[in-house]
């Protein structure tokens, strides 16, 4: 096991204890805010509510999750029940509702803050009627007297007043240092009625769970008569996309995902210190020779100085006998023209030819041509083949 590793699995471990301490440690935060979400199992969410609603209404429940507005605009209905609990309806929704009661639906309205364009047309003022921390709501109706709810977190305080004619109270807030407030009511419209209830917490997890509550949230609905309703809901494709949310959602995936993603961070810190930098490759210098040759070659040709680049070729020649061919070159005479040509194999003619040129080179008085250096250059190339 070499030091790195080590060193990893000593730092892997230390995260894990500490996250295992934590874990141990922490304590469970309870989200009390006022969702009214149908998926939401916090306390103040709909999640039981949701469940148990196809039995309340007999079966006969339909959640709908397109705005009224355009779901009025694709179904024609009979008349049937509406139930809305702290939606965000716009004003062409609500118009749509307004129309199907007037046709003979029934609408049952549950939100802590009534629209304005529901108590405008209808005929009441909602306020808030209460701050007590406590309080109980209950029906006017006798058969429901045994029938109430105690509120003791958060409730809303909310009822309505400056009722006008024609609107009967079915439900009232009770305290023991204040009067009774409305806080369900009923209004005749059209050919069907609309139910207003101001505090709808009564049908969150919270109040549902407890033993005896359900047993209100019953007798509020039982107002509807018995056929077709429609639950509209939040669209759920308003939640958050995010690719993660599952894995974020989850304490055991997220503590996963985190540890990973330290992991991988260490690893590439540990890493990248080992690694060796980017060797630069460094190009072998060339070998100019060839090229010097030839600016050489092409200095001279354009100062036109014939004479002694034949005079440098021929001691160049003469050189290279003496090393090759082991020939003395201090007189070029008929003796050296020999044995020249013994040596190379060449004709006597090129042989004497070649030492006439080499001697006008040498003759620094000499009159040398172009063709000259060319046929110097060629003869003593041909020889030393």
């Amino acid at each position: 096991m070499n030091k790195t590793f080590k060193i990893y699995a000593v730092i892997f471990i230390i995260v894990m204890v500490i996250l295992a301490l934590l874990e141990v440690n922490k304590k469970e935060t309870t989200d009390w805010r006022k969702t009214f979400d149908r998926n939401e199992k916090s306390p103040f969410g709909l999640f039981v509510f949701s469940n148990e609603a196809k039995d309340l209404f007999k079966g006969n429940l339909k959640k709908v999750e397109q705005a009224p507005y355009e779901y009025y605009n694709q179904y024609k209905k009979e008349p049937h029940n509406i139930v809305l609990i702290e939606n965000n309806i716009d004003k062409e929704s609500w118009k749509k509702i307004l129309d199907q009661v007037a046709k003979g639906s029934d609408a049952m309205l549950m939100a802590s803050r009534m629209p304005k364009q529901i108590s405008d047309t209808i005929g009441y003022y909602d306020s808030e009627i209460s701050f007590e921390e406590e309080n109980v709501l209950k029906l006017t109706d006798k058969k429901y007297q045994n029938d109430f709810i105690k509120l003791d977190k958060f409730p809303s305080g909310r009822g309505f007043s400056f009722i006008k004619p024609g609107v009967v109270v079915l439900g009232k807030t009770v305290e023991k240092k204040n009067a009774d407030q409305a806080n369900f009511i009923k209004i005749k419209f059209g050919k069907g009625n609309i139910y207003a209830h101001s505090e709808p917490l009564f049908l969150t997890n919270y109040y549902l769970l407890k033993p005896g509550n359900v047993k209100y949230a019953q007798d509020v609905f039982s107002y509807l008569p018995d056929r077709e309703t429609l639950w509209f809901v939040e669209n759920n494709s308003k939640t958050s996309r995010f690719f993660m949310r599952f894995i974020l959602s989850n304490p055991a995936l997220k503590y996963a995902w985190w540890i990973f993603l330290g992991g991988l961070v260490l690893f590439i810190f540990f890493n990248a210190k080992r690694k060796q930098r980017i060797v630069p490759v460094i190009e072998p210098l060339r070998n100019t020779s060839v090229d010097f040759v030839k600016s050489i070659g092409n200095l001279y040709l354009q100062e036109g100085d014939f004479h002694d680049m034949m005079a440098k070729k021929a001691q160049y020649f003469l050189n290279k006998v003496r090393i090759d061919l082991l020939i003395d070159t201090q007189d070029l005479d008929t003796d050296f023209a020999k044995k020249l040509q013994l040596k190379t194999g060449k004709p006597m003619e090129i042989i004497n030819e070649a030492i006439s040129l080499i001697k006008r080179a040498q003759d620094p008085y000499a009159q040398v041509m172009k063709e000259d250096l060319a046929r110097i250059n060629k003869l003593l190339d041909d020889i030393l083949k």
